[in-house]
């Protein structure tokens, strides 16, 4: 399992994204999805930017925001595999495996104990 990114879930991804573009002096995100998602390297690190209503709808199928602020991303080399053995340690997921064709990556979704949303994803294309 590899840590990613994180990704901020936000109400109004553009002013998020001037303020880490411009005011924080990121510069330009690498991926763009005007007024939907943004993502910055930052060093090693990246910094996603989300609307939060649109990741709501994927962990519970609703539309109205959720306290969610965050959510810790891993890129696994298969999503069912770990799934399936961290559901044997005793990890309480929120979804099942899943694709997300939009993104190109099949997904699970779980919560640490403090409720922190956690992602779990392997690209759809390989």
């Amino acid at each position: 399992m590899e840590f990613t990114h994180t990704r901020l879930l936000v109400d109004d991804p553009d002013a998020c994204c001037r303020f880490y573009a411009d005011t924080l002096g990121l510069g330009e995100p690498e991926v763009k999805v005007e007024g939907i998602y943004y993502e910055f390297a930052a060093g090693p690190a990246r910094l996603g930017l989300y609307k939060r209503e649109l990741m709501q709808s994927v962990v519970s199928g609703q539309t109205a925001p959720s306290g969610d602020r965050v959510a810790l991303t891993f890129n696994v080399a298969n999503v069912d595999a770990a799934y399936a053995e961290l559901k044997g340690r005793g990890a309480a997921f929120v979804t099942e495996p899943h694709n997300q064709d939009a993104w190109v990556l099949r997904v699970a979704h779980l919560r640490d104990p403090e409720g922190n949303l956690i992602e779990l994803n392997a690209s759809l294309s390989s």
